[in-house]
């Protein structure tokens, strides 16, 4: 296992940045995501957003061959979806966009969830959760606290619902690269685990869902669903661990954290 790297504070300066940048991508999306539009819209307006405007690189193109700069992951898509053309958005539907931005040599992680017009109560309350569950983790994080406390604290709230949490992918260390170490498992026992330093990025991203924690991989060997079809949500941020406790680096200007 390759050890974790801790940034300095000039490279945490530059992660920042890179963070706050991907937070304003966000901010443009928010006012083109809507019934009607098609996933591959949102992956090209992203795109020409990112490349343009803020002259940074999508990172997640071309890693490990993925072609597209973005994830769009629709009702029972856990992770990892494909922008199509063809697959539009309707009232109802419930979508993650996961994109990740490079500057200056470090990369930042970042998804969020959309509600598509009149969503149903069950879907809204499993989007609401799944932000908390992400909030639960990220208020654990100080030096001296594991990532078993991390894990818990995302699980003990996801399970409170009723939901599951997704086992097989989890979320992971990150700056100069996009997938560093540690990895960041969404369960755990308190106490176990790595324990955290100052100077540490790691993402937070739990996928929930509304039924059993199973998924399988279709056919086009990115696109990951819930195996019984019902619904998944999923966040996620970049989180710097500082002296006194967290910093979140992708944190949007109109963002608030859920009450504890």
């Amino acid at each position: 296992m390759s050890e974790v790297v801790i940034k300095g504070s000039d490279e945490l300066d530059l992660m920042r940045q890179s963070g706050q940048l991907l937070a304003s991508v966000f901010s443009y999306l928010d006012a083109h995501i809507r019934a009607g539009i098609s996933t591959m819209q949102i992956n090209d307006w992203a795109e020409e957003y990112i490349t343009h405007t803020l002259q940074a690189r999508p990172s997640s193109k071309g890693q490990y061959g993925f072609p597209f700069v973005l994830n769009t992951s629709l009702n029972h898509i856990v992770c990892h979806g494909m922008p199509s053309a063809t697959k539009l958005l309707k009232s109802g539907d419930i979508v993650n966009v996961d994109i990740t931005l490079e500057k200056h040599g470090f990369i930042t992680d970042s998804s969020k969830m959309y509600m598509i017009g009149a969503v149903s109560p069950a879907a809204k309350r499993l989007v609401d959760a799944t932000y908390e569950a992400m909030w639960q983790g990220i208020r654990t994080v100080k030096p001296g606290a594991t990532l078993g406390d991390v894990g818990y604290a995302i699980q003990r709230h996801a399970t409170a619902y009723g939901y599951s949490v997704v086992r097989d992918y989890c979320g992971h260390g990150i700056g100069r690269e996009m997938h560093e170490e540690p990895q960041v498992l969404h369960y755990g026992r308190p106490g176990q685990g790595l324990v955290l330093q100052e100077g540490m990025t790691f993402t937070i991203e739990p996928m929930i869902n509304q039924g059993k924690a199973k998924v399988k991989t279709k056919r086009d060997g990115w696109t990951v669903a819930t195996s019984d079809k019902m619904l998944s949500a999923q966040w996620e941020h970049t989180i710097a661990v500082t002296a006194d406790g967290y910093e979140v680096l992708t944190l949007r200007q109109d963002e608030r954290a859920p009450s504890p």
